[in-house]
């Protein structure tokens, strides 16, 4: 499928091959999927079609073998494929291990970087209400009543911010899951 002339540099790795084919492995990718994304990033471009890293996708361990597969697709089937992978952040591979173990973002046509940036958003005003919560702490062991008048309103509406951040992570992850065939729930958009 990659028409594009290979460029091949040879580098002395001093010690860190092992370290690396290591890290390849437990992201389930190449070991010259993570070089070039690592030299990519070292020089502020974009790594040109390579997916980015799979985010412990499946529940196997990472010890578990790994295999090289070839597929035999059509030249659409192929660009479909990595255009998902693309778009949900993973490898070709994770990907496609990923739509097989049913995971609902991804079989259900993505929506897995949405996910992700709802939960990140929701930990992000969990962590803000936090800090809110601390700083009403510190004035009411100051007994300075004034000043944490304000929060009155953020402490009326924590417990159900609380519990729909709770639920948000719930779905998100659970959606991020691989399900069993029979018993799979309809994949949810991430609010």
């Amino acid at each position: 499928m990659n028409s594009t002339a290979h460029d091949f540099v040879t580098v002395e790795m001093r010690g860190l091959k092992a370290a690396l084919v290591a890290r390849a492995q437990a992201e389930r990718v190449s070991v010259s999927v993570l070089v070039r994304g690592a030299v990519a990033r070292d020089l502020g471009l974009a790594a040109d079609g390579e997916a980015s890293r799979m985010n412990a996708l499946t529940a196997g361990p990472a010890s578990a073998a790994s295999v090289k597969l070839s597929i035999r697709m059509t030249s659409e089937e192929a660009r479909q494929l990595s255009a998902g992978a693309r778009a949900a952040g993973l490898s070709r591979g994770a990907y496609l291990a990923g739509l097989i173990a049913n995971v609902p973002v991804l079989s259900a046509a993505g929506g897995r970087s949405e996910h992700i940036a709802a939960l990140m958003a929701s930990c992000a005003e969990l962590s803000t209400l936090s800090r809110n919560v601390h700083r009403l702490t510190a004035l009411l062991r100051q007994a300075d009543v004034e000043p944490a008048r304000p929060y009155r309103a953020m402490l009326d509406t924590l417990a159900g911010d609380v519990r729909r951040h709770l639920e948000l992570a719930a779905h998100v992850l659970a959606d991020l899951q691989p399900q069993s065939r029979r018993a799979r729930p309809p994949a949810r958009s991430p609010q």
